[in-house]
């Protein structure tokens, strides 16, 4: 697999400096947001750039674009070596023409360039080397020597070999890039990207060459490519998870700078076993990682998946780690933030949640986009966020509501609101957000509603949120339906936080003459009484109130099964 030409540095191999402290790596950016990493979540829904954008971003990475460029460069052909390779004469002739000769002139540069373009370019397709003879060598070789007498050389070495590169079936396929097909650009890219990450990974893999390797054994043999596996496994695994980690950094965060995370935040959160903050006994496993990471990542930037700052060479060479010790002496924010850069930070781009998205459902994950349940009318969006196990609701709901006149999406919402199944307690509840996402000019369809014993508690309970002073006392049927409803939203929701859900079984019972308020709710008639009422009386502190709860709960219960419920 071919596509990125990166060799392991000297320093790749190596470690940062041993007294670099864990608040250094870790702590100065990123602590407190791991804090609230206490469980694994799913797949979170992303919203991704339009198709045409996506692919005019594909079109100007410089590693595809150069490849592209020089698979037009090759036409009509152009001889190659004996390894389908330009040679140096070619290879420097494509980096002038190209405009890939740095401006301080440093030849490697350009040549690498050029090899990492010609690699890629190759992998995709955009150029095919083939045997076509001694004459179609000879043509590629008239239309080098108008570029000079350098091209002349490579052609002669090329003509013995018969082999000649021309534009390949994927240049056909794609096209002039002002007017090539947006799909077609992303399966490039796409493609493009999982070589660079799939070398990247293997560019990770150092198992050693044998001394001779004709001695080695059958058994031997086994064993290495076993070894081989494994490792090339864990590294990809390693690099997933970072992706996945970078993949919801950009899902949940608003900012950018939020959306970027420092390599130290990104290794101890792949180190440290689920629900535990990392410790100084893990630091050598995150310094391990992030070395491993940086690499990989340094390839990824250059198709285009992340933004990325590389760890600062100089701190491999700090083995005395002087720097390092003054970081942890240091109090300024802005110092620390500025030393924690030098570790590494790491943000998808756009381009990049796309190819990491694409990923995830290739591996057959839920990967959804925001605003999937906000493309139909008020009982798709309600409906399809309570049956969502990965949604973010709030962004679905403000997707909805985007460019909807607030009073008749009010309406419309509190429509979709009403009913008796198993989810309409949580359909209210989003119906309650939606509202408050509109504000006062919702009230006159809130103020339509409350006289509908399903929806008169929001509607009262919200109107008075908004300052409304002239509303009427709830029937007390209604009142208490209410109240059933609203901790079954929460006893439904997933999301639900739990001090929240406990200060509502609490509130039920405050103030109340405890024996005349269970003998009224073990009778309200809805789904969930048997149900919240379970709920208070194992979560309610006070003992009495909690076996006055079960009490009512055995009655409901009763109650339903008499009714065939």
């Amino acid at each position: 697999m071919a596509g990125s030409s990166r060799k392991k540095s000297d320093n790749s191999s190596g470690t940062l400096p041993a007294d670099v402290d864990l608040e250094t790596l870790y702590g100065a950016v990123g602590g407190e947001a791991a804090e609230e990493e206490d469980e694994p979540v799913m797949v979170p829904p992303v919203r991704l750039l339009p198709r045409e954008e996506l692919a005019a971003a594909a079109l100007r990475v410089p590693l595809l674009a150069t490849a592209i460029r020089l698979a037009h460069w090759v036409a009509p052909s152009r001889p190659v070596d004996q390894w389908g390779e330009l040679g140096a004469e070619l290879e420097t002739l494509a980096a002038v023409e190209l405009g890939l000769v740095p401006d301080d002139g440093d030849s490697d540069t350009a040549l690498a360039r050029v090899a990492e373009a010609w690699s890629l370019a190759v992998d995709l397709e955009l150029i095919e080397v083939s045997d076509t003879g001694a004459a179609d060598a000879g043509a590629g070789a008239d239309s080098d020597a108008a570029a000079g007498d350098g091209a002349d050389a490579g052609a002669g070495d090329a003509a013995e070999g018969g082999e000649v590169a021309r534009p390949g079936v994927g240049l056909t396929a794609l096209g002039s890039p002002e007017s090539a097909d947006p799909e077609t650009v992303l399966e490039v890219w796409e493609t493009a990207a999982s070589i660079v990450a799939g070398t990247a990974v293997e560019a990770e893999i150092d198992l050693g060459v044998p001394d001779d390797p004709e001695k080695v054994s059958e058994d031997e043999s086994e064993a290495e490519y076993a070894q081989l596996e494994e490792a090339r496994e864990e590294t990809q695994g390693l690099l997933d998870d970072a992706l996945q980690v970078l993949y919801e950094a950009r899902a949940f965060a608003a900012t950018e700078a939020e959306q970027t995370v420092s390599l130290g935040v990104l290794a101890a959160l792949l180190v440290a076993p689920e629900g535990e903050e990392p410790d100084e006994e893990m630091l050598g496993d995150i310094t391990a990682v992030m070395v491993a990471l940086d690499p990989m990542l340094q390839d990824l930037a250059g198709i285009g998946m992340v933004d990325y700052s590389p760890i600062d060479p100089a701190l491999f060479a700090e083995e005395d780690g002087t720097e390092a010790a003054d970081a942890e002496g240091g109090t300024d924010l802005e110092l620390d933030q500025a030393q924690a850069e030098r570790f590494g930070m790491a943000r998808l781009t756009p381009l990049g949640v796309h190819g990491v998205r694409q990923w995830l459902l290739e591996d057959g994950y839920d990967a959804p986009l925001v605003g999937a349940h906000a493309q139909g009318d008020a009982v798709e969006l309600l409906t399809g966020i309570c049956a969502a196990d990965n949604v973010l609701p709030h962004e679905e709901i403000r997707e909805w509501l985007s460019g909807r006149e607030p009073l008749s999406a009010a309406a419309e919402l509190l429509a979709a609101a009403r009913g008796n199944d198993v989810v309409a307690p949580v359909k209210r509840m989003f119906c309650g957000v939606a509202l408050d996402h509109l504000g006062a000019p919702a009230a006159p369809a809130v103020r339509e509603v409350l006289t509908d014993p399903e929806l008169a508690g929001l509607a009262t309970n919200w109107l008075a949120a908004q300052g409304d002073q002239d509303l009427a006392e709830l029937d007390r049927a209604v009142l208490l339906w209410s109240q059933i409803d609203t901790i079954a939203a929460q006893l439904i929701d997933a999301s639900a936080e739990e001090e929240q859900f406990r200060e509502l079984v609490l509130e039920v019972t405050r103030g109340q003459q405890i024996t005349e308020l269970f003998a009224e709710l073990w009778r309200v008639d809805h789904p969930y009484t048997t149900a919240v009422l379970e709920v208070v009386g194992e979560l309610h502190p006070d003992k009495s109130t909690a076996k006055e709860a079960r009490k009512a709960a055995y009655k409901a219960r009763s109650k339903a099964g008499s009714q065939g419920h």
